[in-house]
């Protein structure tokens, strides 16, 4: 998880993926008036509630037309669960951003801060669900008197395990190109993809320095799925390799389900391979493979060898 840590901190660290992301993952009117090519990156640590120094974040100052800084504050979450006061949490390195800014910038009375914009990318297995906003947390009627006493920030949440896929693919950055890479596809849908990594950086080769960075992600990639592969420095060699492994998976998924003298132990195997390719099926879904005969279970365990998506598996009887 260290090691995750520190690559998303040393992608983060550069201008292009930032101005991807603004630009893919935050609302439109937050990026309207942005001038990505004055950006700058702000050299500030701060502590969370542990008292350990929070290496990972990353912040910068985004200049717009308007002659305004506004300072993106962009804090990594890898824990498996979300974190429910998070909305404190981000109101603390806030005011810690801000106590920097007053102190660097010799800011005195009647100055003004600039804005923060508080983002928090979060690539746990479970969805995010925590408020984004302190007023949700506080146990305050509606219509208290006490309400314009309490602070109130929000911040806002990428939550890259939940992004739409198909949406994701039609867009030509590498933020969208890191949030599929995250999505743990299998061996062939991987190849494919680092086709599309190598395809991005061949059209761009300005920011050819990004290569070995999305390298160390395909091979994390990987190893979340085969731990025992080593994948090559080299992103066509690691593409040549996957192509390879993912035929090695879809003759092993062909072998193990065709093996199964009984429907029941068929239908345990399609469950198993279906959702180590396209995540956890609906209830209605294995309720139709449960009920399905020995003729239907066949056909659907060939068809998920190629298919796309779920839709191209049960349509196929």
């Amino acid at each position: 998880m260290a090691d995750h840590d520190s690559l998303y901190h040393r992608l983060f660290s550069h201008p292009l993926m930032v101005e991807h992301l603004v630009r893919d993952a935050v609302p439109d009117a937050l990026a309207v008036g942005v001038d990505f090519e004055g950006m700058e990156r702000v050299v500030a640590k701060f502590h969370d509630r542990t008292g350990q120094r929070r290496d990972g974040d990353v912040i910068w100052r985004l200049p717009t037309r308007e002659g305004l800084d506004v300072y993106l504050y962009l804090l990594l979450e890898f824990q498996s669960r979300n974190d429910w006061w998070m909305a404190v949490r981000t109101q603390v390195y806030e005011g810690l951003l801000w106590q920097h800014l007053i102190a660097e910038r010799s800011l005195k009375a009647g100055d003004s801060l600039p804005p923060v914009l508080l983002v928090v990318l979060h690539n746990g297995t479970d969805r995010w669900t925590a408020p984004t906003d302190t007023s949700d947390l506080i146990g305050l009627p509606a219509d208290s008197p006490l309400w314009p006493w309490q602070p109130r920030l929000r911040y806002h949440v990428i939550d890259m395990g939940r992004l739409p896929g198909d949406a994701l693919a039609r867009r030509d950055t590498l933020t969208a190109l890191l949030f599929r890479l995250e999505q743990q596809p299998d061996p062939a849908e991987l190849a494919a993809l680092v086709d599309e990594v190598v395809g991005w950086f061949r059209r761009h080769p300005a920011a050819r320095d990004l290569m070995r960075l999305f390298t160390e992600l395909v091979r994390q990639a990987v190893a979340g799925v085969e731990p025992r592969v080593t994948v090559p420095d080299d992103l066509l060699e690691a593409r040549t390799m996957l192509a390879t492994l993912g035929q090695d998976w879809k003759r092993q998924w062909l072998a193990e389900g065709r093996a199964e003298g009984k429907a029941e132990g068929k239908a345990d195997s399609l469950i198993r391979f279906a959702e180590r390719r396209f995540g956890p099926l609906s209830a209605d879904t294995r309720a139709r493979i449960r009920a399905a005969d020995e003729a239907a279970l066949d056909a659907w365990i060939d068809g998920l060898v190629d298919a796309a998506d779920l839709d191209a598996v049960f349509g196929r009887h």
